[in-house]
C-alpha cells in the first residue's frame, strides 16, 4: 500500500452555504469514485479555497460526508491577479495500491479548465452538464 496525492477542484457560481456543501462534497465524492478509495483511506485533506468564499468551511462538507476522523484543515488561496474567482481545492493524501500515474484527479465546473495539462483527470465542466441535461 503506498501514499498518494490526489487532487481536485471545483468552482461555485455564488458563494452561498448551500453551493458550498454541495460542490465540495461532489468533487470529494468525485475523488472518492474515480480512484476506487473510501474514507477509512484517506490520511488527510488540506482545502484551500480562494478569498471570495466566506459563507463555509471546505472542510465542513468532508465532516458531513463522514470524514469525522481525517484530519482537515482549511486555508487561503493566493490571490494572484487574474486568477479564477470562487474556487474551492483539495489535496488529498490516501493508501491506496493505485501507480501514481494511475491516480485520477478531479476537477469540475468551470475548474476543470485549471489543469488541462494532467492526463489523468475527471473533468465535468459546466457545458457538458447543460448538454447532458438537454440531450
Amino acid at each position: 500500500m503506498a501514499v498518494r496525492a490526489v487532487r481536485g477542484a471545483t468552482q461555485l457560481d455564488s458563494d452561498t452555504r448551500e453551493q458550498m456543501l454541495d460542490r465540495v462534497a461532489e468533487m470529494v465524492r468525485g475523488v472518492m469514485e474515480a480512484n476506487g478509495i473510501a474514507v477509512d483511506d484517506f490520511i488527510s485533506i488540506i482545502f484551500t479555497s480562494t478569498s471570495d468564499l466566506t459563507s463555509e468551511f471546505p472542510a465542513y462538507a468532508a465532516r458531513v460526508l463522514g470524514f469525522h476522523d481525517v484530519p482537515l484543515v482549511c486555508a487561503r488561496e493566493l490571490e494572484i491577479e487574474g486568477s479564477m474567482p470562487r474556487v474551492v481545492r483539495m489535496m488529498a493524501h490516501v493508501e491506496t495500491d493505485l501507480p501514481r500515474a494511475d491516480v485520477t484527479h478531479v476537477y469540475l465546473h468551470g475548474a476543470a479548465n485549471l489543469r488541462r495539462d494532467l492526463t489523468k483527470v475527471r473533468e465535468v465542466p459546466d457545458e457538458a452538464r447543460v448538454e447532458s441535461a438537454d440531450g
